[in-house]
């Protein structure tokens, strides 16, 4: 038991290590200064939307009160069936930067989001094409300072993490083990090395040369990927072109889910996705989520001496990678006493979401069903 308790604190010690000078070698694009007016590259800023009544209008107002000289907004209204449409057009109406564009049918061999981003970038006159979220709102200067980094640092893709709103001690535990498990899985700091294997990308905020995302055939690659963020980060990547995240914490910022329930209902979209629909990596990911997060909680009151102590000190580690993680969240680190729990509600939402989609024989999103068969011919 010792040897066990000595392995697990030793590979805890350099997980906490690793996040913590990865995560501090991120610029902050709240600490940058904005590009100044003359010269500066159009850009695209492409929204896919689908029954977004209740929190487009915000967002899209925050974005056209971005203080950048060269910008235009194209939402692709998804077939939705609530009030977005009539507001994407009233706000046109008042705002000729906005241009709204509505589907009514989804062509086969597309999710709804990625055909809507290919179409929006197909209407894109930007050298530069912003694909962000129907809920996400933008500081006024976003754009500016991240155009003014992407160009000092030669980026042809910039991706940018945004704060995010939780309510609860729940979601906000959550919140900071996705942070956590994201971080170590993608480690996005190493996405700038050229020589590294890692990529990133983050659906709130992916902004890519025009001239890369059509060398890299654009969406039409990644059709019938549900994690389509990550993936467009993965084909512009294994291209060659340079990419890079810089932390949005206080540039942009969204609601991220506003119950439980909701939360739980959302993964379904890509957690099974995001192991490449395998069977194995999802029994073997949640297992191994809760022997690190869960396991060293319960041998604690189970062991006693060394192994004791060893187990104790894990917990400590855990909880300032958690702290840690919460803080560049701008979340109470308090927080991260929520691990334990959130480890498992992390596993429950692995395995749940795997049986969902070998049970139904694939993937029901926002009223249409996608067969796993197809979904998991798209392999990049």
């Amino acid at each position: 038991m010792i040897w066990i308790a000595g392995a697990l604190f030793v590979v805890a010690m350099l997980m906490c290590l690793e996040l913590i000078w990865g995560m501090n070698q991120l610029a902050r694009l709240e600490s940058l200064p904005p590009r100044e007016s003359r010269g500066a590259p159009r850009v695209t800023i492409v929204v896919a939307a689908r029954d977004e009544a209740v929190k487009i209008e915000a967002a899209v107002r925050s974005m056209l009160a971005q203080q950048y000289p060269a910008y235009e907004i194209v939402v692709v209204d998804d077939r939705s069936t609530d009030g977005t449409g009539d507001i994407l057009d009233r706000l046109a109406a008042e705002e000729s930067r906005l241009v709204p564009v509505h589907v009514k049918e989804l062509p086969p061999g597309w999710l709804g989001k990625t055909h809507a981003m290919q179409l929006g970038a197909d209407r894109a006159s930007g050298e530069w094409i912003l694909f962000t979220d129907a809920d996400i709102h933008m500081h006024p200067e976003t754009i500016s300072r991240a155009i003014r980094y992407a160009e000092e640092h030669r980026v042809d893709h910039l991706v940018s993490t945004p704060s995010l709103e939780l309510p609860g001690a729940l979601l906000k535990g959550f919140g900071i083990l996705f942070l956590f498990s994201f971080a170590l899985f993608s480690k996005p700091w190493k996405a700038r090395d050229p020589k590294s294997w890692f990529f990133v990308g983050v659906g709130a905020f992916n902004m890519v040369r025009r001239t890369a995302y059509q060398g890299v055939g654009g969406h039409r690659r990644i059709s019938l990927r549900p994690d389509d963020d990550m993936k467009l980060g993965k084909i512009l990547k294994r291209a060659g072109y340079r990419q890079d995240l810089v932390d949005g914490v206080g540039m942009l910022r969204v609601e991220w889910y506003h119950s439980l329930r909701e939360m739980v209902r959302a993964f379904e979209k890509n957690m099974f996705a995001g192991v490449e629909y395998s069977v194995l990596l999802s029994v073997v990911g949640g297992l191994a989520q809760l022997a690190s997060g869960v396991g060293p909680v319960i041998a604690v009151f189970f062991t006693s001496g060394v192994a004791q102590l060893l187990f104790a000190a894990q917990i400590g580690l855990c909880l300032i990678a958690f702290g840690f993680s919460a803080t560049r969240i701008r979340v109470s680190p308090v927080a991260a006493l929520m691990y334990p729990i959130a480890t498992c509600l992390f596993a429950f939402i692995l395995w749940r979401t795997m049986l969902l989609n070998l049970t139904q024989g694939g993937l029901q999103w926002r009223g249409t069903f996608y067969p796993l068969k197809l979904l998991k011919a798209n392999r990049v």
